[in-house]
């Protein structure tokens, strides 16, 4: 086997870390890297259609994950994999998101009802140990063979002659597979694009983020409502989603300068943080922190090729944005739906499937694109005064909650009200160049209220 040196036939994905002697190996359609959302969405659909897949996942479910909050259009996935149900049982009910600023002294809540899509008006916040649990028992229902506890050390790729996988379990067993096609849903691992040289981070949006669950936390106003709420500050924003048994996942998300400054061990960083800020502080007077406060960086990237001839990558596996949209589960679900849809059809007919296979490229990226627009100015204070000043003119603010509910392969970039939140944003800014800004719905010399 030579070094991997592209995506063609013969061409190695990882380096090898097996033994010298190989087990039989195990035949199938579809081998799915990863058991996370994307890897139990497409193993469900495509078990369902009756391919023989096999499924593995690194870790052993129920495990800890980050991403709880959930979006309106994930509900119509649960509907397709028939777990619709099971997901209501472990969920907080979401009627939307709030942005709370101090510097403006004020905050508004963005009520998912209120969008274009009327279809799906609310979601979920979850605990991701039960919520990817319940998504791989459902694709283990659907016929998939869902292994855990089995880590991919090799992948090789040769639509032709059929890709080469070797993998570990933890007790040190060894399996080699055979399959006719490869999904890599691996997540973070990135296993296939960190192979390949192919991930590159995300110029425009290099985060970091420090978060833990809490118990105890105030409500932001005289009741928990279910709402996801992000505090804004100055070098970047908070988020904090009530989960099932008055638990509160807190996250804080900044640029590496800021996480430069942590002196002493991240528990207490973290903790500091949360008190300089006055509205997180008030909230979080009398909680407890009830987990380890776990660190991340690096958060945004995105791979230089995304499918190949019998391979793809599905959601985080190719790209990730920054959480500040909940749009993660929603894109890997979202991108695994379609991707099965192209192994489906490319084990029938390869050539069939080629345009299907371009199409699937140019909806994730399409559906990213919509949502990087908001993810790149997060920061930026004109944004920050149009959330805080949302105006409905032209229809923007349904636009914008459109974005915000994950409504973005209906390619929202060409829908009226989001192109006029747009045009705006983009008006705004250059009204600040002259010294105005926007306040209580109208422009204001800034420095005058």
């Amino acid at each position: 086997m030579t070094p991997y040196r592209g995506t063609g036939a013969g061409h190695r994905a990882m380096p090898l870390d097996t033994p010298d002697a190989e087990p039989e190996a195990t035949s199938c359609d579809v081998l799915i890297i990863g058991g996370g959302p994307a890897g139990a969405t497409a193993a469900t659909l495509l078990a369902e259609r009756g391919r023989s897949v096999v499924l593995l996942e690194k870790d052993h479910h129920p495990r800890f994950h980050i991403g709880e909050s959930l979006l309106p259009l994930n509900l119509r996935i649960f509907e397709r994999l028939g777990v619709a149900d099971r997901m209501a049982a472990i969920g907080v009910y979401k009627p939307g998101a709030r942005f709370v600023s101090d510097e403006h002294g004020s905050h508004t809540a963005f009520s998912f009802a209120a969008g274009l899509n009327q279809d799906y008006t609310h979601a979920y916040q979850v605990r991701r140990s039960d919520f990817d649990q319940i998504l791989f028992a459902r694709a283990r229902e659907a016929g998939a063979d869902a292994r855990e506890g089995v880590r991919v050390l090799d992948v090789t790729l040769d639509a032709r002659a059929g890709h080469h996988v070797t993998a570990r379990a933890k007790d040190g067993a060894v399996a080699v597979f055979r399959p006719r096609f490869v999904i890599d849903a691996s997540g973070r691992d990135t296993v296939l694009a960190g192979a390949m040289g192919s991930k590159a981070r995300n110029p425009h949006n290099n985060t970091g983020a420090l978060y833990g669950h809490f118990r105890g936390v105030a409500p932001f106003g005289d009741a928990e409502d279910g709402n996801i709420t992000i505090h804004l500050f100055d070098e970047g924003w908070f988020w904090m989603i009530p989960l099932p048994d008055g638990v509160m996942s807190i996250g804080v998300v900044s640029n590496p300068g800021f996480f430069k400054r942590r002196r002493g061990e991240p528990r207490d960083f973290f903790m500091d943080t949360l008190r300089s800020v006055p509205s997180v502080a008030r909230r979080i007077a009398d909680a407890e922190l009830i987990s380890e406060v776990t660190t991340t960086g690096n958060y945004s990237y995105a791979s230089k090729v995304m499918q190949g001839d019998g391979w793809l990558m599905a959601g985080d596996a190719y790209a990730f944005l920054d959480p500040v949209f909940s749009s993660g589960v929603l894109l890997a679900m979202a991108s695994a739906e379609m991707g099965a849809e192209v192994a489906d059809t490319w084990l029938d007919d390869p050539v069939r499937a080629a345009p299907l296979a371009r199409a699937f490229e140019r909806k994730v990226k399409r559906a990213i694109g919509s949502l990087s627009w908001l993810v790149y100015r997060i920061n930026s204070p004109v944004l920050r005064d149009m959330f805080m000043n949302p105006s409905n003119r032209f229809r923007m603010r349904e636009g914008l909650v459109s974005l915000l509910a994950g409504d973005v392969h209906v390619n929202a970039n060409r829908q009226v009200p989001v192109l006029a939140f747009k045009v705006a944003f983009a008006w705004l800014t250059l009204a600040r160049r002259f010294g105005y800004r926007l306040r209580n719905g109208g422009l204001v010399r800034m420095g005058s209220g």
